[in-house]
């Protein structure tokens, strides 16, 4: 089992989670900003992972702080999770509708870090939550876990496409973070490391 345990606490949020890579999909969130305890359940069932994640932020500011931190932890999990990196198949793409909304995600398990959203989202806000904090989650997941990730999502409500955008993102990092047995006991790289 590729597991890992993350504790983060700063003068704006004290979160503690326990990431499972090779689980089955099932989520124990509360960060205290609704919208995105449930965009983090849809992140574990298409991603297959499973997450029990506790969060206190500073939310009389603003959700801004909780969600960036938490992706921070769970991106540093999924490194940690995946360790060496050995065997896995390293790339991976998905491309999930959600009603009126299609977003695609491109992953690179490169340990380099990359994100690039080809979308603009809405500025409003969806229970407590900025739809654009979506982007500062992502970035902050592929900063600390070194991946290379590309989305775009097109579509008129804002809950669908990033609903789709979260998805999608767990699909993709579902395939890449498989193990491959045609390169078992190899770093997929040309470099012979990641």
């Amino acid at each position: 089992m590729r597991t890992a345990s993350v504790m983060r606490e700063t003068r704006e949020t004290r979160v503690r989670l326990e990431l499972n890579l090779d689980g089955t999909g099932k989520a124990r969130v509360k960060t205290g900003v609704g919208f995105f305890d449930h965009m983090l359940d849809a992140m574990c069932r298409f991603g297959r992972i499973d997450l029990e994640l506790t969060c206190a932020g500073d939310l009389d500011v603003d959700a801004h702080h909780t969600v960036e931190d938490t992706g921070i932890c769970i991106g540093t999990a999924i490194r940690d999770a995946l360790g060496d990196r050995m065997g896995i198949r390293r790339v991976a793409h998905s491309y999930v509708p959600m009603d009126e909304s299609l977003a695609f995600a491109a992953l690179d398990m490169s340990n380099r870090s990359m994100f690039v959203l080809d979308s603009p989202l809405p500025d409003i806000m969806i229970g407590g939550m900025s739809a654009q904090l979506a982007e500062e989650f992502f970035r902050a997941v592929c900063a600390s876990a070194g991946l290379t990730l590309h989305m775009r999502v097109d579509g008129r409500n804002a809950h669908h496409m990033i609903e789709a955008l979260f998805k999608a993102f767990g699909r993709a990092l579902d395939d890449a973070k498989e193990i491959d047995p045609r390169v078992a006991g190899e770093i997929p790289s040309t470099k012979g490391t990641l």
